[in-house]
């Protein structure tokens, strides 16, 4: 993994120790870290982070790419480019960074070329080359889909408003491109269109594109449908709309974040979803073989705090009635969860697997328990119920205030039809810090249910500031 270390001093305050005055002031350094790589392109972040003795108010961090090279999507953070140089500057709620803390941004880049000529506060890294004296326009570039999606086929649609995007969801296509200039949209968002395998249909923009409901309103139908009269509150709405990209933007304030209803193979990579009334992203009614990746989700559950997870994936067997379209089930199965960071300020878990899900993968996460409810049962980072999950390799923190029990936990609900439900889950690489609160790191409830399709726990798995230790079951080596 290549890394960069920038330094730089922002405004001092002058004080004095023993008769001596000096400058208390921050000292940001931001280090550049590869997050994951693939044929065309690699993910990557910034930790920057403040090693003096007075917290900063903002930062700036800018750096060049080769020719070939660009930002193709970026998150937690405000950015502009010019050409080959792109400057990314704090958001709204990470700019205060106190003395010994960190705070990180993300994005991703179309080619293999990693940044040069650093700069953090406009002071050159290690010696590298300054950059051009004459800062770059504060417009917003256009965005593009990541490496990770094909680039589309059909036209662009360019929109800025909450009526143009409405129009655009409302003719999209297979093939086509949504492109959110940044700005903030208020209104009602469903997508209804289908994308093909071959052709899908990308809606993309900057982190400060900003999706925004501020329903519910009307008569709600018996189960949820996009319905005339009735706005379900939710930011955005992928309703029977399957081979969608979503990239980029920002879904806020709104009853919940994004929610994907028989839409399977939804792609969402390097959204940020924040201060939504219940749970931030939803796959439901069998939208099954979609990811959510490189994004971030934080302070869920304002309203319904048992209620606000940060990725929700499938339905209660309690409301199979609604969304049970597979044979009576929600089959949302083969759901990746892959690079986001979860929390703090999750209300209930941050990944909650129902039952009756079968086959996902949850993979390099970042969990922050802080402030877990323990409403409707939320005690942990991962509820899971499913069944064959791979959980590996994400590292989970806590620290009050919050109500933690253990870190990972199965349950076993019974259903119709029947499912071995919490069975079969497989944890391995990963990494807990229970902050002297939980148990285990991993609670595995039953194991007679499960005779016949253990859960199975590897030794590769770590636990510091456990009560009880890593799992209550027998460890593979």
């Amino acid at each position: 993994m290549r890394r960069l270390v920038i330094a730089a001093l922002s405004a001092a305050t002058v004080v004095a120790v023993g008769g001596v005055a000096y400058a208390a002031a921050p000292q940001l350094t931001a280090t550049f870290a590869q997050t994951s790589t693939w044929s065309s392109g690699y993910g990557a972040q910034y930790a920057v982070r403040n090693t003096g003795d007075a917290a900063s108010t903002a930062w700036t961090v800018e750096f060049d790419l080769p020719a070939g090279s660009t930002v193709s999507s970026s998150w937690s953070s405000v950015r502009t480019s010019t050409g080959q140089h792109h400057k990314f500057t704090n958001a709204g709620y990470n700019g205060d960074i106190a003395p010994g803390a960190t705070e990180t941004f993300g994005f991703n880049v179309s080619g293999l070329g990693v940044p040069l000529n650093c700069t953090i506060g406009g002071r050159p890294c290690g010696g590298g080359t300054p950059p051009p004296s004459s800062p770059p326009p504060s417009s917003p570039p256009p965005s593009s889909p990541p490496p990770s999606s094909p680039p589309p086929t059909g036209p662009v649609v360019d929109v800025a408003t909450a009526a143009q995007l409405q129009q655009a969801l409302a003719a999209a296509r297979p093939g086509q491109t949504i492109r959110l200039a940044a700005g903030t949209y208020h209104g009602s968002f469903v997508a209804t269109a289908d994308g093909t395998a071959a052709q899908r249909i990308t809606l993309t923009g900057p982190v400060g594109a900003v999706l925004i409901n501020d329903g519910p309103s009307g008569t709600a139908p018996s189960c949820p449908a996009p319905t005339a009269g009735w706005d379900s509150g939710y930011g955005l709405w992928l309703a029977d709309a399957p081979y969608w990209n979503l990239v980029g933007f920002t879904v806020a304030e709104s009853k919940k974040g994004i929610v994907a209803d028989n839409s399977h193979h939804t792609t969402i990579d390097g959204v940020f979803v924040h201060d939504v009334e219940e749970e931030a992203v939803h796959f439901r009614r069998s939208s099954a073989d979609s990811v959510i990746q490189n994004s971030r989700i934080e302070r869920t559950g304002l309203v319904q705090p048992g209620y606000g997870e940060g990725v929700y994936i499938g339905s209660a067997n309690s409301n199979w009635g609604c969304h049970g379209n597979s044979g009576g089930a929600d089959r949302s199965d083969r759901v990746q969860v892959l690079n986001n960071r979860i929390g703090p300020n999750i209300a209930a878990e941050a990944i909650d697997v129902k039952e009756g899900t079968f086959n996902g993968v949850i993979r390099g996460n970042t969990f922050d328990g802080q402030g877990i409810s323990g409403q409707n049962s939320a005690d942990s980072w991962i509820d899971a119920k499913g069944i064959g999950y791979v959980i590996e390799n994400n590292t989970g923190t806590f620290r009050s205030p919050g109500t933690f029990a253990n870190g990972y936990e199965t349950h076993n609900p019974s259903t119709t039809p029947s499912f071995a439900n919490g069975c079969g889950n497989i944890w391995r690489g990963n990494r807990s810090d229970l902050g002297g609160a939980g148990d285990y790191a991993i609670n595995v409830t039953s194991t007679s249910k499960c005779a016949e399709l253990p859960n199975v726990v590897y030794a590769s798995n770590t636990v510091s500031n456990a009560v009880r230790g890593l799992t209550n079951i027998a460890v593979t080596p």
